[in-house]
C-alpha cells in the first residue's frame, strides 16, 4: 500500500482546533515574508479555489474568510512519526516515502488481519483517523508502483479513499488518464512526450521501449516502466538511513544585492551544515554552493562545487571554500536564495593530519561551540556576522526545514 495522508499539514492543525472543523483553512509561511505561500489546504478551502503553492494573496481573494494557520514543523514531524508507529502495528515493513506518505508491505501479515486488503486498509485508516485526526487515504497494488499511481489517480478522488487497483486492470482504470497524470511526469516531459503522439498514460506504455531508451536513456525506460505499473523495489526500513549528503538552503527575506550580506547568509548555512555533519560523525569531500538570482522572469544565478584534498566538516574551511566559490561564479546581481551542501561522504573518526594548518584547534574551536548550542541552545553563541542586518541564524533558530517549529 501507498498510504497518502490528505492535506497533511491542514489536517494536524483542524484536529487540535475542533472549532475550525467546517470552515476552510490553510497552513502558509509568514505573509511578512517571502515564505508567504500555501504549504497545505483543507478540502473546504481547496474547493474554493485554494491551492499550494499560490501566494497568499491570491488565496485570500479567492476565500475571504480563509483561516490562515502558521506551520508547526515539530508537531508534523511528531504526528508522521505516530502514524508510522500506527501502521507499523499491521506490518514490519514501512517506507516512508515523505513526511506524510509511507509505503507499506502487507504480504508476510495479510493473513493476521483477514487476509482482504480492502478491510486491512480500512483498519489502518480508522487507527489513523482515532488517534490522530487525519484522513488517510491508500492505494493498494502489487508493487510500489502500482500502489503510488492507484493512490494519486485513484484512491484520492473515491469515496472512503481506498482503492485496490489489480495489475490487469491498470490501464483499464488509468490508461485514458492524460499522460502528465503520471507520477515522474512533469510539464517539460509532457511537451516531449506530446511531441512525439503520446498523450496519455497507455500510449506510453505501448510505445516501444527502444524508441523512449533512445532518446532519454534510462529515465526513458523509467517513464516506461511506470507506465506499465512495473516495479521490481522492495518495500525497504532502510531506505533513507545512507546519507548521500548534508545540506541547508534558505530563502532570503529580502533581495541581498552586496557581497558582504551574501558572506553572511553563506556563513550561517556553513555552521549549520557542518554542525550537522559533525553530529553525524560524517565529513565531506566535496563543497556545492547554489545561488539563485531575485529575478524569477529572467533567471540568475549558478551551482558549482569544488573538490576537496581531504574531506572536511570544519567550519571555517568549508566557508573559506563556499565564498571562494560565490566571489568567482557570481555576476553581482540581487540574490533570492542561497544554499550550501557536503557531499562525497565518509567517516569522521579518521582524518588527514597537516604539517602546514593546525587542524586540530579548528576542531577544538567547532566543538566548544557545539557543545554550548547543545546545552544551551543554537543562538548561545554567534558569529558576530550573525546579528547584522543580514544575518539568518537567529531566525533559523525558531525553524525546521525553514519553517517555524
Amino acid at each position: 500500500m501507498l498510504i497518502d495522508m490528505q492535506s497533511f499539514y491542514a489536517s494536524v492543525e483542524k484536529a487540535k482546533m475542533p472549532q475550525h472543523k467546517n470552515r476552510p483553512l490553510a497552513v502558509a509561511g509568514d505573509p511578512a515574508r517571502r515564505s508567504g505561500i500555501i504549504l497545505a489546504a483543507c478540502p473546504l478551502a481547496k474547493a474554493k479555489g485554494v491551492s499550494t503553492a499560490e501566494p497568499l494573496w491570491q488565496s485570500l481573494q479567492k476565500c475571504p474568510d480563509l483561516i490562515i494557520v502558521k506551520p508547526h514543523m515539530q508537531e508534523y514531524i511528531e504526528v508522521s512519526t505516530q502514524i508510522m508507529s500506527i501502521i507499523e502495528e499491521f506490518t514490519d515493513l514501512v517506507e516512508p516515502y515523505s513526511i506524510d506518505e509511507l509505503f507499506a508491505d502487507f504480504t508476510g501479515s495479510m493473513h493476521l488481519f483477514g487476509n482482504d486488503p480492502m478491510d486491512l486498509a480500512k483498519q489502518i485508516q480508522d487507527k489513523i483517523y482515532n488517534e490522530t485526526g487525519v484522513y488517510a487515504r491508500a492505494g493498494i497494488g502489487e508493487n510500489k508502483i502500482i500502489s503510488k499511481l492507484c493512490c494519486d489517480m485513484i484512491a484520492k478522488k473515491v469515496d472512503g479513499g481506498i482503492f485496490h487497483l489489480k495489475k490487469e486492470e491498470l490501464h483499464l482504470h488509468i490508461g485514458d488518464k492524460p499522460i502528465r497524470d503520471m507520477w515522474g511526469i512533469g510539464s517539460r516531459m509532457e511537451k516531449h512526450l506530446w511531441k512525439m503522439g503520446i498523450r496519455t498514460i497507455k500510449d506510453l506504455a505501448n510505445t516501444p521501449l527502444s524508441k523512449l531508451r533512445s532518446k532519454w536513456g534510462v529515465n526513458g525506460e523509467v517513464i516506461w516502466r511506470v507506465a506499465n505499473g512495473l516495479d521490481n523495489s522492495p518495500v525497504t526500513v532502510d531506505t533513507h538511513s545512507t546519507q548521500k549528503d548534508i545540506g541547508n538552503g534558505m530563502t532570503l527575506p529580502r533581495d541581498y544585492a552586496e557581497a558582504w550580506e551574501i558572506e553572511v547568509v553563506i556563513q550561517d548555512i556553513c555552521t549549520e551544515v557542518c554542525r550537522r555533519a559533525r553530529k553525524k560523525g560524517l565529513m565531506g569531500s566535496v563543497v556545492s554552493l547554489s545561488v539563485s538570482g531575485a529575478d524569477f522572469d529572467h533567471p540568475t544565478g549558478f551551482h558549482r562545487q569544488v573538490k576537496l584534498p581531504d574531506p572536511t566538516n570544519i567550519t571555517v574551511d568549508v566557508c573559506k571554500i563556499a565564498k571562494r566559490i560565490f566571489h568567482h561564479f557570481w555576476d553581482g546581481q540581487p540574490v533570492r536564495r542561497v544554499g550550501v551542501s557536503l557531499s562525497q561522504l565518509s567517516n569522521a573518526d579518521t582524518y588527514q593530519l597537516s604539517f602546514f594548518d593546525d587542524q586540530e584547534q579548528k576542531r577544538a574551536i567547532d566543538q566548544v561551540m557545539d557543545d554550548i548550542k547543545d546545552r544551551f541552545g543554537d543562538i548561545a553563541i554567534l558569529r558576530a556576522s550573525s546579528i547584522t542586518a543580514a544575518g539568518q541564524a537567529i531566525d533559523r533558530a525558531s525553524k525546521i526545514g525553514g519553517h517555524y517549529k
